[in-house]
Order: C-alpha cells, then structure tokens, then sequence
C-alpha cells in the first residue's frame, strides 16, 4: 500500500508542478484517483513538505511549495 501512496503522490506532484495550483477536484480528475487515493497522496506530500492546501469558501485549492 506504501508503493501505491508514494505512486500516486508522484502523479499529484507531476500534475502541480506542470499545471500550478490546482482545484482538489481538478487534481482528482487529472491524475484518475479515486477520493481515498487522492487524499492519501495529497497527505504524503503534504507530510514530506511539498505542497501548500488552501480553504476558499467551500472549495480546497493545492499547489506546490
């Protein structure tokens, strides 16, 4: 399950790091993830320091360091 978290994590970084900040939702459809993958990703690199998540209104926004 390690791998795959760290798989994923790499597709998320490749996704933020071509296209800048990115709606979670967009991220989400980008890399093909479903909602538990995403956010396991997401609090992989979030954990290593590498991205920032944002709150604006209702929606999540994220984007690399």
């Amino acid at each position: 399950m390690i791998e795959k978290i760290g798989i994923n994590a790499g597709k998320v970084w490749t996704i933020l790091d071509e296209s800048g900040r990115q709606n979670v939702k967009e991220v989400k459809k980008a890399a093909r993830l479903t909602d538990k993958d995403l956010y396991a990703a997401l609090g992989w690199l979030g954990r290593e320091g590498k991205i920032v998540i944002e709150e604006e209104g209702k929606e999540l926004f994220v984007s690399l360091i």
